[in-house]
């Protein structure tokens, strides 16, 4: 199989392993396959590709779309390293306020399931990074909302000191005071 399936300390996280098939010219990989994505628990259907390029230390996030027009991700560095963190924000889950995060490279080849009612983030590790992203529902502006990077109640261990962010960024709410509309349901996982 060209993907192994790893369930983080927040269950509905995934780490997605794919296979790189390398030989003289490279490597050849897939990176998505629906159905064994769907048998694996990831049952979503993508509608938007995302590309982000950045240099060294820049972080972006931590994001999320609100309801009716959520997005579950499913991110892959193409070039370079990134840290990539999810920040659960469903009331009422039993890890409301929890993260994970996971070392994404062109080297390790995996990609991170999000899904949706989380908040999304990662700061580059390497000089460089290619971060391409499929989303499940298209970029809406008005249901754009997020939570500040370094709010002391989530406190992800950015592997950074001081980072490069926007000033939208950095203005973000803390995760107590953000916009949000999820709830956490326990059949939904």
């Amino acid at each position: 199989m060209p993907f192994t399936f790893n369930r983080l300390s927040i269950p509905e996280v995934i780490l997605v392993g794919a296979r790189a098939f390398p030989d003289d010219r490279g490597f050849f990989m897939e990176s998505f396959k629906e159905s064994t994505f769907k048998e694996n628990g990831i049952n979503t259907k993508f509608v938007q590709d995302n590309y982000s390029h950045s240099i060294k230390g820049v972080l972006r996030g931590l994001h999320y779309q609100k309801n009716p027009k959520a997005q579950a991700k499913l991110v892959m560095a193409i070039r370079g390293e990134i840290f990539d963190v999810a920040v659960d924000v469903r009331k009422g889950s039993p890890t409301y306020g929890k993260w994970v995060g996971e070392k994404l490279s062109e080297q390790n080849h995996n990609l991170l399931y999000v899904p949706e009612g989380f908040a999304h983030g990662f700061v580059v590790l390497s000089e460089q990074a290619d971060v391409v992203y499929k989303v499940n529902s298209e970029y809406s502006p008005e249901h754009e909302a997020g939570i500040l990077w370094n709010d002391p109640q989530v406190n992800v261990k950015w592997p950074i000191g001081k980072p490069i962010m926007i000033n939208k960024d950095l203005q973000l709410p803390l995760l107590k005071n953000a916009d949000n509309n999820f709830v956490y349901s326990p059949s939904s996982h």
